[in-house]
């Protein structure tokens, strides 16, 4: 079952692992080994979460890999959903 419309993952990087710890995003991006830019991209809703930035994040804040790429995709399949309509697609049965 698919969450109501899931916060994009650098929503949940922001509130719940920056502003906790006080990080601004230039420190954070530094720790995490990233530019400023790739990080606010992230941040911002307008990236994903790679698989390395996901392994990058899981060592910094002690969390799973995969915790991460769940959340971006269940952001990414909740959105595409809401498209599903606009699909111009035949379902295929055998014969």
């Amino acid at each position: 079952m698919l969450m109501h419309n899931p916060p994009h993952p650098g929503e949940v990087i922001r509130e719940l692992c920056l502003e906790p710890l006080g990080l601004s995003v230039t420190a954070a991006a530094e720790a995490l080994g990233v530019s400023r830019k790739t990080l606010s991209a992230v941040l911002n809703g307008k990236a994903g979460i790679s698989p390395e930035m996901a392994i990058r994040l899981s060592i910094a804040f002690d969390t799973s890999a995969e915790s991460w790429l769940t959340q971006q995709s269940q952001y990414e399949l909740w959105h595409a959903e809401q498209r599903r309509q606009d699909l111009k697609v035949k379902k295929l049965v055998a014969v």
